[in-house]
């Protein structure tokens, strides 16, 4: 029993002993690992923080970019904290490097289409096509920007759906933004019947915008005859409103003009087409000799309704 005690106890001495030779060697660097991990922590604590408050200050960046690049450089600052604490105690840092940019690569292919849309999110918000609140039309996707995210966004169509729309999709294609100016101009046409005077349904349509308070004056509202359709002869009012006023001004124009044009006994005919009936020769009349060209053969015209 004795000779086991004093074994247990020579191992516990030895143990203890390399214990204290390993904490003697590696004591300057622990301690300085954990001060690296501190500092590196606090660094980039005031780097993310920095970083977004100087971003935010610059018009072209958006608030969702600003945080998306305040925390880009926290988290590389945190990897390189990383390598930096393995280096002080004797690891290869290159092949830990060269680890991680491996499983970048494979992330980076497994995620292509997440990568699109992050870059695509990126140049949507500082090239700003599109705002919060903006009315666009883009790869046949029509609605109201609610929110631009880094991979989506979210839109709000006029009938009231939702709409998560990639940000490759938006970005890979031609944006109409109906919003984005402050004026916008519209043509209303209106077709009156070939019998009515143009000059006085003109000067009808010139005095209803000079009544609109919503219609600019500069540029000035103009009228013409935009067409010559098959039953009716297009008169066409141009004129400018702000952005807001388009729709609105649009609708009380279109229901005015009718009223007016009703009031000054001017017609808005409904489509309609000449029909001429040709006489047919029979076969009796074919044997005489009695039948004519049918190019020759005339009638009076009928008018009516088209479709009917």
């Amino acid at each position: 029993m004795e000779m086991q005690s004093e074994r247990l106890m020579t191992m516990a001495q030895a143990a203890m002993a390399e214990v204290s030779q390993f904490a003697v060697s590696y004591a300057f660097s622990i301690l300085g690992a954990i001060i690296l991990i501190i500092a590196g922590f606090i660094v980039a604590g005031a780097a993310e923080r920095g970083i977004y408050k100087a971003l935010m200050r610059l018009p072209a960046f958006d608030d969702t970019l600003s945080a998306f690049l305040s925390k880009v450089a926290r988290y590389a600052i945190l990897i390189l904290v990383g390598v930096t604490v393995l280096a002080q105690f004797g690891v290869q840092t290159a092949s830990i490097i060269a680890a991680l940019g491996a499983v970048g690569l494979a992330v980076g292919l497994a995620l292509q289409g997440t990568l699109q849309n992050i870059a695509a999110g990126i140049m949507l918000l500082v090239l700003k096509p599109f705002r919060t609140g903006e009315y666009v039309e883009a790869n046949d996707i029509t609605g109201t920007i609610r929110s631009i995210g880094l991979f989506a966004t979210e839109m709000k169509t006029v009938d009231g759906l939702y709409v998560l729309a990639p940000n490759s999709a938006l970005w890979n294609t031609a944006v109409t933004n109906y919003s984005r100016n402050a004026q916008r101009r519209n043509d209303l046409v209106i077709g009156i019947g070939y019998n009515d005077d143009i000059e006085r349904a003109e000067k009808v349509m010139l005095d209803l915008a000079a009544k609109d308070g919503r219609v600019l004056r500069d540029p000035e509202p103009a009228t013409f005859v935009s067409e010559l359709g098959d039953s009716a002869v297009g008169v066409t009012l141009r004129y400018w409103t702000a952005t807001p006023d388009w729709l609105s001004t649009r609708h009380a124009l279109t229901k005015a003009t009718k009223q007016a044009f009703d009031a000054n006994g001017i017609s808005i005919p409904f489509p309609q087409r000449d029909v001429h009936y040709l006489p047919v020769a029979t076969g009796a009349e074919v044997a005489k000799g009695k039948d004519k060209p049918a190019s020759s053969a005339r009638s009076k015209p009928t008018r009516q309704a088209a479709g009917k």
